[in-house]
């Protein structure tokens, strides 16, 4: 992981514009300020082209889609790419309907992302591979690095599989992650927090393949440090010290020095 990708986010602190699930706001705006970056909360259509315009990079997740917000994204989706500020698309559930397949398909026709992450049930669908998946859950097996590759391949962007090993795929290179810890899967929105950590370090001068690699090898580190705490007991208690680590300078998490 190159640490002045952290490093150059916490200094410019970048507004990321995020067009996200009802159900993670308040967590992925706590955890993106903890991080170093300011987020903004925007989805009304009236609104999301301008408030894209002026931000520094663009979250789409479709979490909890509605036609409104689907046309918000849209708008402010072709509005960031006419400026040319990173947009990460999160496909939540991708695969658990009709509405929100159709729905993540015109969106892929009308907005180009700068990167496409989410777990393989979700990628999978994208490019067409079957794939086991239980809500917006993935509980399949396969290989992750192929579908990596045909979602970098296919939509020309920097593809995150995300699982216990997370492969990040742009042009013919693939990445392994295997940084993390197991109460990451017992936290609702964990996966789309993670959305607005790529989107901020996704505008930092470095290649789109480090820049990804940074955000999930830095994300997993947080929460492999919060979980040595001696505190946490659970969910819960995890929940605040993993807000609290990813405020942490990237040494000090590989260092494991947790605080009393």
């Amino acid at each position: 992981m190159k640490v002045e990708i952290i490093k150059e986010v916490r200094e410019h602190q970048p507004l990321i514009h995020h067009i996200t699930n009802q159900v993670v706001m308040n967590f992925s705006a706590n955890g993106l300020l903890s991080f170093g970056a300011s987020p903004v909360m925007a989805k009304a259509q009236e609104e999301a082209a301008e408030m894209a315009s002026h931000a520094d990079g663009l979250l789409l997740n479709i979490g909890t889609l509605t036609s409104g917000d689907l046309e918000a994204m849209i708008a402010a989706g072709k509005a960031a790419n006419q400026i040319g500020i990173p947009v990460v698309l999160d496909p939540v559930g991708a695969a658990a309907t009709t509405w929100r397949s159709q729905a993540v398909k015109k969106i892929l026709a009308e907005v180009h992302p700068s990167a496409i992450k989410g777990n393989a049930g979700e990628m999978a669908h994208l490019v067409n591979i079957p794939w086991e998946t239980k809500g917006v859950d993935s509980t399949g097996e396969g290989n992750t690095e192929n579908i990596a590759a045909q979602v970098a391949d296919t939509y020309d962007t920097t593809a995150i599989v995300t699982g216990k090993k997370d492969i990040i795929c742009q042009g013919n290179r693939i990445i392994e992650n295997n940084t993390g810890d197991p109460y990451l899967s017992k936290l609702t929105g964990a996966g789309c927090l993670l959305g607005s950590i790529l989107a901020a370090c996704l505008t930092t001068g470095h290649s789109a393949d480090q820049q990804a690699l940074a955000a999930v090898n830095f994300y997993g580190l947080a929460a492999e440090y919060a979980a040595d705490s001696p505190d946490v007991k659970g969910p819960g208690t995890f929940m605040s010290r993993f807000i609290d680590a990813l405020s942490k300078d990237p040494a000090k998490l590989n260092r494991r020095d947790i605080d009393e």
